[in-house]
């Protein structure tokens, strides 16, 4: 009995706690003050302190979704929505919600009003594109799979990579995958005859440097040709996942030489 009592009283306290959560807003003061102040008095006072304080009544989560699906669908997409957009990820609404939600949105409201949102739901979450999602969202911009952990050679690659064997017949080759920053050793290719290797981009921003050159950009379509007996690396760029094909060159007497780890100050000078 004493246990639910203390439920009660401890309910009641948070319930009065979040009547009493009010919002203060001053973008109406501050921007329209001297020439609107009714308006300015509207916005600040009415609209903020008082209907969207009342989130007794409906969470501000609840109150982001109801706004921000509103003036999508009036096609409203200016600072006022990313404004919201903002409210709504600070009030709880994730990045996989918010893509739902707009998705949802596009097909009452209309596809280009949905696609005019993205672009700024995207600056408003782009940070929260970590972890698993992050490799989610890749996996969607390329037609080959990620795969899985590339363990067998983890030893030879700063970060995580993945791998995905595409072919083994005829030409065998691999998708492989790296995470942001994520590189492999400096490694030669050897071979008396033919030999070397060949990458084309598939998705992401990546790099290709030979010894005692400059990298050389990856994206998707790029191929680069890696001739037998050259020392090089190849990786993700710092700030965006990575993935491209690689072929084995067929050749006579041929084998792979993993050598050093390519150092974070050798990285960072690339740009």
């Amino acid at each position: 009995m004493k246990a639910f009592a203390t439920f009660i009283i401890l309910t009641t306290i948070s319930l009065n706690i979040m009547a009493q959560q009010k919002i203060v807003q001053t973008a109406g003061r501050n921007q329209l003050g001297e020439f609107a102040p009714e308006f300015a008095h509207l916005n600040d006072d009415i609209l903020f302190g008082e209907v969207w304080s009342r989130n007794d009544l409906l969470s501000l989560r609840d109150r982001s979704l109801v706004t921000i699906t509103s003036l999508i669908s009036q096609g409203i997409t200016d600072s006022s929505l990313k404004y919201h957009l903002l409210s709504a990820k600070n009030n709880g609404i994730t990045r996989t919600e918010a893509a739902e939600i707009i998705t949802h949105i596009a097909f009452y409201a209309g596809w280009p009003k949905a696609w005019a949102a993205f672009n700024l739901a995207k600056e408003v979450w782009s940070e929260d594109v970590k972890g698993d999602d992050a490799k989610a969202a890749f996996q969607r911009e390329m037609i080959f799979p990620i795969g899985e952990p590339n363990t067998a050679y983890a030893k030879y690659f700063k970060g995580n990579s993945y791998l995905a064997q595409i072919s083994d017949s005829q030409i065998p080759f691999f998708n492989v995958t790296f995470e942001p920053g994520c590189r492999n050793n400096w490694h030669t290719h050897h071979a008396t005859k033919g030999g070397g290797q060949m990458l084309v981009g598939v998705a992401g921003r990546g790099w290709y440097q030979e010894e005692g050159k400059p990298a050389q950009e990856i994206l998707p379509g790029t191929v680069i040709h890696i001739p037998a007996n050259v020392k090089h690396w190849h990786g993700a760029a710092k700030d965006s996942w990575f993935a491209h094909l690689a072929f084995e060159i067929p050749g006579e007497n041929t084998s792979n030489e993993w050598q050093e780890a390519v150092s974070d100050e050798e990285y960072d000078k690339i740009k």
